[in-house]
């Protein structure tokens, strides 16, 4: 049986996207590209969301509405909650991607074997 992720493991694949940051914010780990959020969570927390399209998220929730939901506030934008310990590494790689591809300028997106991997950065 593939085994399921842990927070430090979706921090990993957060921070190997293109310039991706991490920094903490409304005492959650947010993970952005220049600037703008595309996922987040607590490290000590089961959940964490990831910005996805509102098909996307209803797809998600559908499939396994015990792994996924639509998240609170941000939710009408697309954003889905995921429960951590009900994920396996494959799906986790492809939301964290997918996040980052949506939240990320067009141009990093299109740029072959784009840039460095990640960063973490002190909290604002």
């Amino acid at each position: 049986m593939i085994g399921r992720v842990k927070f430090a493991e979706f921090r990993r694949l957060c921070l190997d996207q293109p310039e991706a940051e991490e920094l903490e914010t409304w005492g959650e780990a947010t993970f952005r590209v220049r600037g703008r959020i595309f996922a987040m969570g607590a490290p000590e927390g089961s959940l964490v969301s990831v910005k996805a399209s509102l098909d996307d998220q209803a797809g998600l929730v559908a499939m396994d509405p015990k792994t996924f939901a639509v998240s609170a506030y941000t939710g009408r934008f697309g954003w889905v909650s995921v429960r951590l310990s009900r994920l396996r590494p494959p799906l986790a790689e492809k939301l964290v991607k997918n996040a980052w591809e949506r939240t990320a300028p067009r141009r990093l997106v299109r740029k072959p074997g784009a840039e460095r991997p990640g960063r973490r950065t002190a909290g604002r």
